[in-house]
């Protein structure tokens, strides 16, 4: 049996460190750390943490690609701790400036270059 790919974006596995700031349902700052994606796609990310989420909260990550680092906003649309006690939280993009989303799309397109070697 084969599984439909259902996502707009393909995500690639990548890890990156970031940092964070975690929202509840009413705005207010909840938390903040460090975490690092597991992978990255134009519409969002698996991220993983030390502090679990809840969906549909909101987040705010400063994320750092090569050199290049940019600011995006998400919402938690999935979460679960793994086999290693840690949280992975599933993000939506929902804000992101041209430039960030720029720098998204070029680490993306360096990425599958690389990767297809």
């Amino acid at each position: 049996m084969t599984m439909e790919e259902k996502r707009k974006f393909s995500r690639i596995d990548s890890i990156n460190l970031l940092n964070y700031v975690y929202y509840d349902e009413n705005g207010e700052e909840v938390n903040q750390g460090m975490g690092r994606t597991l992978n990255v796609s134009e519409a969002g990310i698996l991220l993983e943490t030390h502090n679990p989420m809840q969906i549909s909260h909101t987040i705010s990550l400063t994320i750092g690609f090569k050199e290049d680092v940019v600011d995006i906003k998400g919402r938690v649309v999935y979460s679960h701790q793994n086999a290693k006690a840690m949280h992975e939280s599933g993000i939506e993009f929902f804000e992101m400036d041209g430039s960030a989303r720029n720098v998204l799309r070029q680490y993306i397109i360096a990425f599958n270059a690389q990767a297809s070697k």
